[in-house]
């Protein structure tokens, strides 16, 4: 009986991906893991998905300012900076998994190119109307909406404000890109 010869694809070792782990799939950072705590609350953007937006995003990524609403993993700032992206902005609520964003930053070698801020989003947002909300005003923004998709039921409302709002403060070629579930009638 002859042996069988390995399929030179198919039978190529794959690297290992920890439970919690997550990897940039572009751009010069592609390959680099992205660590997260695997909360319920953090639900990470599959690599199929994020790899469609920034195939549509194209060239419009580079020299923009990403603001990442509800972050989570911050998988999709970690692409856009990974892709040209010159800072990002990332939003999120809980406390660990903000303190995990800075940590990924620090260890991409990334952390003077983002701001974590640790907190509610629709606060954020809502502080804007006394206190301008402090993003750059020099570049296109590409705004990325991936909230829980629970929140489209019982915070539409907000959701659509802080929407709308930051279409109407976002500079000329801005982009905004949301993320739901079919509960979400665009």
């Amino acid at each position: 009986m002859a042996a069988r010869r390995p399929h030179p694809h198919r039978d190529r070792p794959r690297p290992a991906t920890p439970a919690g782990t997550l990897r940039i799939i572009g751009g010069r950072l592609r390959g680099r893991p992205i660590a997260y705590l695997g909360d319920p609350r953090t639900r990470p953007m599959k690599q199929r998905v994020r790899e469609a937006i920034f195939n549509l995003l194209g060239p419009r990524v580079r020299g923009a300012h990403v603001v990442d609403l509800f972050a989570g993993t911050g998988a999709v700032s970690w692409e856009a900076i990974s892709r040209g992206a010159t800072s990002a902005t990332l939003l999120e609520q809980h406390f660990p998994t903000a303190r995990l964003l800075e940590q990924n930053a620090r260890e991409l070698g990334v952390l003077e190119l983002i701001e974590v801020i640790s907190g509610d989003t629709f606060f954020w947002a809502r502080q804007g109307d006394t206190n301008e909300i402090v993003l750059p005003r020099d570049r296109p923004w590409i705004v990325f909406c991936c909230p829980p998709y629970e929140l489209y039921v019982s915070q539409r409302s907000a959701l659509m404000d802080l929407v709308q709002r930051l279409a109407d403060l976002a500079p000329a070629q801005s982009v905004i890109v949301v993320e739901a579930d079919s509960r979400f009638d665009v």
